[in-house]
């Protein structure tokens, strides 16, 4: 025989609610009551062995429903449904039985037996508000279960009935349609004037957002400024975080924590896509701010995890790796994002020791590796030159840790090989791979040509990458540098023809330093700034400072062009990369202590040089983020010990 969902449990619960406070509720609300409180098992002990007399209300049946799901009992959502026909509440009488029946069995997976459940129903002489009840609950169920034509072919069913649809209809159709099909929705929305709807409209962004800021963004613009909740918000600053538009996401951070928010505060998913937003900037000030915030208003924040891992690796990727590790240690509970972004972030750094020391502190901890862990690993390998562990991790993928190589993983590889001189290693590599080499591949070949001066190979990488990138000016100028560097003008010409016909022009350098909450932006050759005159003669001072101390050229920027002017002459001038600039107005605006400068491209070799020796003469210390990792210069010497 079958055992009974509704066996009672040791105690009576009809004992336990003698003496509850609220035992004057009648019988059909207890059942409700220990269903909101989640004691499922009470719930349905009540429901068969509590007084019979008078027949429970048909507001029960629902929450019985409800609890039967949650402790997964299909057979007990069963005998529910039999009671409601043995009452007449079914198959169309009570709307809230049958949406309660249709939303577990689709939970539950019995989509077949909510499709007969529906098919039951006599279209006639059903109320038009339980019919949409019923439609809306079983297309949500297959929203949950990710089928968009099944949703679909449902709501045509619905339409050709004379069903009236709703907003909760439609924020069921909406998340599960093909990303083509939204703006059709989107414009049937408008039509029936749901779309102003402050649930619709946060529906639509997060959607919109999932492919791209601009419509999101659209959407929230187009909402009333008393519409916008905190769903709102975070929609909207979740699409400009997630598709890389850290800038317009801190933007509409300040303005929600201005005039434009009308009191609305950030909660934890606000910040972690701010948080996300100035790790990617390096935006010190303001992520300081928010962590300020956690801590004054958010007391228990170390026990969201997401929210920890989010500060780890803003305080990684910002430069605070002590602040990083603090947080770490400290955490009650951690993922393997957490450990990710502390091994990212001393892989960022140059400490590959370290990164690999808390890998096998993590796998020893019983935490299986991802492929997000092993990219962090692998690059920290490469950023330290750290081959034979690099070569032995990669190697262990499959036959350890069960995790099959992407491509990401060997652009790290063929970037470690690189960097390690064993170019025609890291093109046999490529050879070998199991899936095309992507543009990133190749650059990173490309890349190592350049360290090397390596022409042969790099002209076979460069032909490669601009045909799978061919608009990415980054690679021609990386070719025309190394056809400079070994003294081939004519390549140069070529390169430099190619990107005027194709209308490529190379990123400019900009570097920027943060100073009483304030961002200092500095371009290559820029005399913006107002504290532009003094920023350049310390700069001028300081190359010739650097040219005494090595007795050579190092850092001075030799091939620079100053057309009209002498050594000696005041702005303007030209040939001035960005980082010095940030560093100089850095040592001018501060008595001592470390200057951070975040860069977008990478550092070249001559401002390499010359902040390694500039931070021996004037014993200060810089911590530079680059494109791809930070560069510590203190006392003559860099991090990266040259190895970048």
């Amino acid at each position: 025989m079958a055992t009974d969902p509704f066996t009672s449990t040791a105690t009576s619960t009809t004992t336990a609610f003698a003496g509850d406070a609220n035992s004057t509720e009648s019988w059909s609300a207890r059942v409700r009551t220990l269903t909101r409180l989640g004691r499922h098992r009470e719930a349905l002990s009540l429901l068969r062995d509590g007084d019979p007399s008078p027949p429970p209300h048909a507001l029960a049946l629902p929450a019985a429903v409800i609890s039967c799901t949650a402790l997964s009992l299909p057979s007990g959502v069963a005998q529910i449904q039999a009671l409601g026909y043995k009452r007449g509440l079914l198959p169309s009488s009570d709307a809230y039985l049958l949406s309660a029946l249709l939303s577990s069995y689709s939970r539950l997976g019995l989509l077949p037996r909510a499709h007969q459940l529906l098919d039951e129903m006599p279209l006639a002489s059903t109320p038009p508000t339980t019919l949409r009840t019923a439609f809306n609950s079983l297309i949500s169920g297959c929203a949950m279960h990710a089928l968009p034509a099944a949703c679909f072919v449902l709501f045509r069913r619905m339409r050709a009935a004379g069903v009236p649809f709703d907003a909760v209809t439609l924020m069921a159709l909406v998340p599960a349609a093909p990303q083509s099909v939204v703006p059709q929705l989107h414009t049937l929305l408008g039509k029936v004037g749901l779309a102003a709807e402050t649930t619709v409209a946060n529906c639509l962004i997060s959607v919109y957002g999932r492919r791209g800021a601009a419509l999101a963004r659209q959407v929230f613009d187009e909402m009333p400024m008393a519409s916008r909740d905190l769903v709102s918000w975070n929609a909207v600053l979740s699409a400009h975080a997630q598709n890389g538009l850290a800038v317009d996401a801190l933007d509409l951070y300040s303005r929600m924590r201005g005039h434009d928010g009308n009191g609305v505060e950030p909660d934890a998913v606000t910040l972690v896509g701010v948080l996300s937003s100035c790790a990617h900037l390096g935006a010190r000030g303001v992520g300081l701010g928010v962590e300020q915030y956690m801590q004054e208003r958010l007391p228990g924040f170390r026990t969201n995890l997401q929210l920890c891992n989010s500060l780890i690796n803003f305080h990684a990727r910002c430069g605070s790796l002590p602040q990083a590790q603090q947080l770490f240690d400290e955490m009650p509970r951690k993922s393997i994002v957490s450990w990710t972004a502390l091994i990212t972030g001393y892989g960022m750094h140059g400490h590959g020791d370290v990164t690999v020391n808390l890998f096998q502190m993590m796998v020893s901890e019983g935490i299986r590796p991802d492929n997000v862990a092993m990219v962090g690993l692998l690059s920290a390998c490469s950023h330290s030159g750290l081959y034979d562990e690099g070569r032995k991790y990669f190697s262990a993928m499959e036959s350890t840790y069960q995790l099959r190589p992407t491509v990401e993983h060997y652009t790290c590889m063929v970037d470690l090989l690189g960097r390690a001189g064993r170019l025609k290693e890291a093109r046999d590599l490529i050879s070998s791979m199991p899936m095309p080499a992507d543009g990133a591949v190749w650059g990173a070949l490309l890349g190592a040509c350049k360290i090397h001066k390596n022409v042969e190979i790099g002209e076979e990488a460069f032909e490669h990458v601009i045909k799978l990138e061919p608009s990415n000016a980054g690679y021609y100028v990386l070719m025309a540098n190394i056809y400079t560097d070994t003294g081939q003008l004519e390549g140069v010409v070529r390169v430099r023809a190619m990107m005027r016909e194709r209308g490529l022009k190379k990123e400019p350098g900009c570097s920027y330093v943060e100073h009483k909450g304030r961002v200092h932006l500095f371009m290559a050759d820029d005399h913006s700034h107002p504290q532009a005159k003094r920023i350049y003669e310390l700069v001028i001072k300081l190359e010739h400072m650097v040219k005494e101390k090595t007795g050579g050229t190092a850092g001075t920027d030799v091939h620079r062009v100053v057309e009209g002017h002498s050594q000696k002459a005041h702005v303007p001038l030209i040939g001035f990369h960005s980082e010095k600039l940030a560093v100089a107005f850095g040592m001018l605006n501060t008595d001592g202590g470390e200057i951070v400068v975040i860069k977008n491209l990478r550092v070249c070799g001559d401002c390499h040089s010359f902040l390694k020796t500039v931070s021996a003469i004037a014993n200060r210390a810089f911590l530079v983020r680059d494109a791809s990792r930070f560069h510590r210069f203190e006392g003559g010497a860099c991090s990266c010990k040259d190895y970048w």
